[in-house]
């Protein structure tokens, strides 16, 4: 029996891990931000001093990065060049910028600017191509809703600025000035503009698909009783890794992993569960079916325990989807993440705006596919830099991170446009 013991810590307090013939994708370092509440630094304690457990959001959107401060109630854009472009704050926590103009006009030519807005908790955050900016908030405690029939807290919303910072409008599941969000695992735009959220609630998971007028077209519900299962497959339990929208499509990607029960063999005593396989199910919306089924492969890595060698089987983490059809996976190890992305064949289909179906329900599987081209590849992050990693995947395949050390907090990316059709395959 294989031995499905694997994860991360074990990973690391034993070391040693295998894994030859894996090419190292280079890491460019693009600049730093400092710990700290000013307006170029990084609020990563709260206000008490203690380390602070909100989100940091993080989107790349050609070459401009964004970032949402939690703890420090901003939105902040900056170039590859670590200069501070914009910021959007609220001023209850955060003082005027020095650098920032504040009083921007209608006609004027400044370039760099901010705004104040009150924003609590922002969080995930997605920008369209008009440079559009989506940004999860939350709201006020008196604000908070119970939904009784699915049982969950309605506590978020979805912030819209434009291109130049300036608030839009909020969306709530309606749409503009709607009901609020239970919790939202996921944001992202497509190439037409419209904006996807995900959400868990304690029924099972909701997507809800917005054209760029902020108008719902489509809601898209999973209750846990029907998460996909192979009908041929043995019994196994199924967990939801993650959901995810296609930045060139109308169709959502979910990631599942399964387990099985395993049995002490004298006694026939049940032990626990172990991973038995994960698959990614591809939706499409318009026709509210399931239209492929991705096989992802585990992580083999031999380590040493006690004295012996021995061979763990690694789940990979759904990191993002790219365009044409191009799904990236990550998986913890010693000296960074291995990578691996997995390619539809004719995946990445647009669809043209407007078009939307009626469908509201996941139907029946498909058989996993059997044809995928797979590439691996390493990404190095050192050891202090380990207090938070926060990753972007841009629709052309750019990995970006925030990678945060004791005293700092680095922008860097992953050039694996440019290099993908090199990495090699695992030997």
């Amino acid at each position: 029996m294989k031995s499905l013991v694997a994860f991360f810590l074990l990973c690391l307090s034993l070391g040693a891990c295998s894994r030859t013939g894996i090419s190292s994708i280079v890491r460019e370092d693009l600049f730093s931000l400092e710990i700290g509440r000013l307006e170029d630094q990084l609020a990563l304690y709260n206000l008490e001093g203690d380390w602070g457990l909100s989100q940091v959001g993080l989107a790349m959107r050609d070459g401009l990065f964004y970032i949402s401060d939690g703890n420090g109630g901003k939105l902040v854009r900056y170039n590859s060049y670590g200069d501070l472009l914009f910021m959007i704050y609220n001023d209850e926590l955060n003082s005027p910028p020095l650098s920032l103009k504040t009083n921007r006009g209608e006609d004027s030519t400044v370039t760099r600017w901010a705004f104040t807005y009150p924003l609590r908790e922002p969080g995930r955050i997605t920008v369209d191509s008009r440079k559009h900016i989506y940004v999860e908030d939350r709201l006020p405690a008196d604000r908070y809703y119970y939904d009784a029939e699915s049982r969950a807290l309605l506590d978020s919303i979805v912030l819209h600025f434009d291109q130049d910072g300036r608030f839009v409008e909020y969306l709530g599941q309606e749409g503009a000035g709607g009901t609020p969000f239970p919790r939202i695992t996921g944001l992202y735009t497509t190439m037409q503009d419209e904006l996807v959220v995900v959400c868990r609630q304690t029924s099972g998971w909701k997507t809800l698909w917005y054209g760029s007028g902020g108008r719902n077209h489509m809601t898209v519900e999973l209750k846990n009783s029907d998460i996909p299962v192979p009908e041929d497959w043995p019994k196994v339990s199924a967990s939801v890794d993650a959901i995810m929208a296609a930045p060139d499509s109308r169709e959502l990607y979910l990631k599942i992993d399964y387990y099985r029960d395993i049995y002490d063999d004298s006694t026939n005593t049940r032990l626990g569960t172990e991973p038995d396989s994960s698959l990614i199910w591809v939706m499409d919306i318009e026709r509210g079916s399931y239209v492929d089924c991705l096989e992802v492969p585990f992580l083999e890595q031999t380590v040493q325990i006690n004295g012996r060698r021995e061979t763990l089987w690694m789940l990979y983490s759904m990191m993002g989807v790219a365009g044409g059809g191009r799904v990236f996976l990550s998986s913890p190890v010693d000296d960074g993440y291995s990578i691996l992305v997995l390619r539809r064949e004719g995946g990445g289909s647009a669809a043209a705006p407007g078009s939307f179906g009626n469908s509201a329900a996941f139907s029946r599987v498909v058989t996993p596919s059997s044809s995928l081209e797979q590439r691996y590849g390493l990404i190095k992050v050192d050891p202090e830099e380990l207090y938070l990693n926060n990753f972007d995947l841009s629709e052309d395949g750019i990995i970006s991170a925030i990678l945060v050390s004791d005293y700092e907090a680095k922008v860097v990316w992953w050039r694996t446009d440019r290099i993908l059709e090199g990495a090699v395959p695992w030997p």
